[in-house]
């Protein structure tokens, strides 16, 4: 075989190089460089058109507090209230916070809380708003309160005025504990707010009935069936049944009637009911004035003993409430900060040079691809009349040469 038709075969068994790739990238990198200077004197100066804007922005300063919220500690009455059973379960059930750092956060950021900032500090005329509404929404942006896993609330507020930044900051934690006092927030709180509740209610109650029973009168056979002991304990059985009444009533809002302690306390109420019946189906009913004297008596003593349940449970509260107390600890007070927080000028100029830097590189691939899509005759015709239909939707008239 001659030398000649050994390189005429080679040739036609070449193949041909896949060098699109190559070509395509050689083509990028082309672009690249001669749209060099623009790639990179742009951006830098955005980056530094930037950051000269930053001196002119007036600096922001941050303040910053952190407390301790009031701790909720166990009940000294938890013995009695177990002891009192009925009285327990529905004090029980008025009380128990999950996440009480939450409902605290939620106090901080309520409207009672950002009305009274806005009224103390003339936040109005300060933010420029002509509404309220307008001052809180101005004052949330401004403000933000975490609760951190430790336990502890941090408020930080922004302001141009290091100052008053530390003073509306420190005035988050005043306006809290003003909150706390009116409300009942904590487990003693609201036991102390429930017996209050109910010893007013029963107060009024055995007031009504000690008038009806001087009403009634005492007469010598009244005397003689001494209500005293027979008609006191059927009362005290009937303030228990009215608690474990209230306590049935109560449990139904977090526990199905299959639960045991559902069906526990049912059967409590049954054996009082049963035990109030045979009391009453034995004692017999009198007639005349003494039906009447007994009634009277007997409601008396029930609200008499209702009083006295009551009346020691919100003593008990009322202790409890004072050792647990509204006690915010501060562990940091805002002070005045040094150093200003907002704009970050060195952050702001980056950002800006990078994106800047990609929607130059874009836009110059897309310029590029655009000059190349124009030279071929086809894509020429239809981009002149792409600018044709332009310049008519503009509102202009142009002469559209044909190829």
């Amino acid at each position: 075989m001659t030398q000649s038709t050994e390189s005429a075969i080679a040739r036609g068994t070449q193949q041909p190089l896949p060098d699109d790739d190559e070509i395509s990238l050689l083509d990028l990198l082309q672009v690249v460089v001669d749209n060099l200077r623009l790639l990179v004197l742009v951006p830098l100066g955005t980056g530094l058109l930037a950051l000269g804007i930053t001196f002119v922005i007036p600096p922001t300063f941050t303040a910053t507090t952190v407390f301790m919220p009031p701790q909720q500690q166990q009940s000294s009455a938890a013995m009695m209230l177990q002891s009192l059973g009925a009285l327990g379960g529905l004090a029980g059930a008025a009380t128990g916070l999950k996440n009480p750092n939450d409902q605290f956060v939620g106090i901080l950021k309520s409207d009672s809380v950002a009305n009274a900032l806005i009224d103390r500090f003339k936040l109005m005329e300060r933010y420029k708003s002509e509404f309220k509404v307008d001052a809180r929404n101005t004052l949330d942006t401004k403000s933000n309160i975490t609760s951190g896993k430790d336990g502890l609330i941090t408020i930080e507020v922004d302001d141009k005025d290091p100052a008053f930044a530390a003073q509306l900051t420190n005035a988050y934690v005043d306006e809290f504990g003003n909150m706390l006092n009116r409300l009942a927030v904590t487990e003693a709180q609201q036991r102390r707010v429930f017996f209050e509740t109910q010893l007013t209610k029963t107060k009024v109650q055995l007031a009504k009935a000690e008038q009806a029973l001087q009403a009634s009168g005492v007469n010598a056979s009244a005397l003689k069936s001494s209500p005293d002991a027979a008609v006191a304990a059927v009362a005290q059985l009937q303030a228990q049944i009215a608690a474990q009444e209230v306590k049935l009533a109560s449990m139904r809002g977090y526990l199905t009637e299959a639960a045991p302690d559902f069906k526990q306390a049912q059967t409590e109420l049954a054996a009082l009911r049963a035990q109030f019946a045979k009391i009453e189906k034995s004692g017999g009913s009198p007639n005349g004035s003494d039906a009447d004297y007994v009634a009277r008596f007997r409601d008396f003593k029930y609200y008499e003993t209702l009083f006295e349940l009551f009346a020691k449970q919100f003593e008990l509260a009322k202790v409890d409430e004072a050792r647990e107390g509204n006690v915010i600890q501060v562990v940091d007070v805002a002070q005045p900060p040094e150093r200003k927080s907002k704009p970050k000028k060195g952050l702001i100029a980056v950002l800006t040079t990078l994106v800047t830097g990609i929607l130059m590189l874009l836009f110059v691939f897309v310029r590029q691809a655009i000059r190349d899509a124009a030279q071929t005759p086809e894509i020429s015709k239809k981009l002149s009349e792409l600018k044709c239909a332009w310049s008519r939707a503009i509102g202009k008239t142009q002469r559209v040469s044909k190829i």
